[in-house]
């Protein structure tokens, strides 16, 4: 049983959510304005791991799935980057990968790429067990109000925005996203961010 702190930070973190969601047709315009711009903070990269999974995880347990991370030993606990940007990623990514999934698990896996003295790239992974995209499909990602066909769209819904406003965030993390994908089998997007180290 959840304990009353718990039952505050769900309710804060769902807010925040909610929020992210209305932003996200104000950040498609700042896209298209060439205006989006990161932050520089301190965070802990698990900690956007975990507050995403807190968020998402009443959704997965409705519908029986298993949700868990793999967050690598050599990841480092302390970074500098912008951190309500890379959860809005992961929310977009895991959150989908959840609505596609109606049996098994979603997993989000944590690497580290490359490492020196000042600069990190971290890989993230989410891969899931869900409907899968026929290569067809797949060319259609990625893309401004686009889904990967119409009846997705009537059976799961959304505006088919997410997608194109976290590859143009990751972007400006300097980093690249793309993804694996096997119809009926699931998919495994993945995709690299560059931050600072403290």
């Amino acid at each position: 049983v959840a304990s009353k702190k718990e039952f505050v930070d769900i309710i804060r973190l769902s807010g925040e959510a909610l929020l992210q969601v209305i932003s996200d047709i104000l950040d498609f315009s700042k896209i298209e304005a060439n205006k989006m711009q990161l932050e520089d903070a301190p965070f802990h990269v698990s900690e956007a791991v975990s507050e995403t999974i807190t968020i998402l995880s009443g959704r997965a347990t409705e519908k029986g799935l298993k949700l868990n991370t793999d967050i690598g030993v050599d990841v480092p606990s302390a970074v500098l980057g912008d951190k309500a940007r890379l959860r809005q990623v992961l929310m977009n990514l895991v959150g989908n990968a959840i609505k596609f999934t109606e049996e098994g698990e979603v997993v989000i896996k944590v690497k580290c790429e490359e490492l020196d003295n000042t600069n990190i790239k971290l890989t993230f992974e989410i891969n899931d067990t869900g409907i899968g995209m026929t290569p067809e499909q797949n060319s259609k990602l990625f893309k401004s109000f686009s889904q990967a066909d119409i009846s997705t769209t009537r059976k799961y819904g959304g505006t088919g925005l997410g997608l194109a406003i976290s590859k143009n965030i990751i972007e400006l993390f300097g980093g690249t996203i793309d993804v694996i994908s096997e119809y009926g089998k699931g998919s495994s997007f993945y995709f690299t961010i560059n931050l600072l180290l403290i």
